[in-house]
């Protein structure tokens, strides 16, 4: 075992920490395979056993430090084209029958929808336009 080169023991450490990354899915673990190979690097140019450790510690906390805020930062934005019935809020559609508190029917995007007023007190008559606020079930609440 002496015969083997640090640096193969690294590139092993990191192909363990790739397997392991591709089992749980863990991009933290990716981090630490490349903070791996760049003790692998450090040991294949002639660095000593503390410096290749001191090495992959700064890589991998720079990288977790670095890589992992904005990769949280990314998967916490909401997707830029809306759509189903996201994409339906806001939209202005046409009354087709009347429309109060209980019930009626719109048209919207060429659709027909079975409707509901926001404000139980209010009415909206056939030929109205009405926006859409809301989409529950299969029921577009309008104002």
């Amino acid at each position: 075992m002496d015969s083997i080169d640090a640096w193969v023991w690294w590139l092993i450490g990191a192909a363990g920490l790739g397997i392991a990354l591709v089992v749980t899915a863990m991009p933290e673990l990716g981090m630490l395979a490349l903070g791996t190979v760049a003790g692998a690097v450090t040991a294949g140019l002639g660095g000593g056993v503390v410096l290749q450790v001191v090495v992959f510690a700064v890589v991998s906390v720079a990288l977790i430090a670095v890589v992992r805020p904005i990769a949280a930062r990314h998967r916490a934005q909401r997707p830029q084209l809306a759509t189903g019935i996201d994409a339906l809020k806001g939209k202005h559609a046409v009354v087709l029958e009347r429309v109060d508190g209980a019930g009626g029917r719109i048209k919207l995007n060429g659709e027909v929808w079975s409707a509901r007023a926001l404000d139980t007190g209010l009415a909206y008559e056939v030929g109205q336009e009405v926006d859409v606020v809301e989409i529950e079930g299969a029921t577009a609440i309008v104002m």
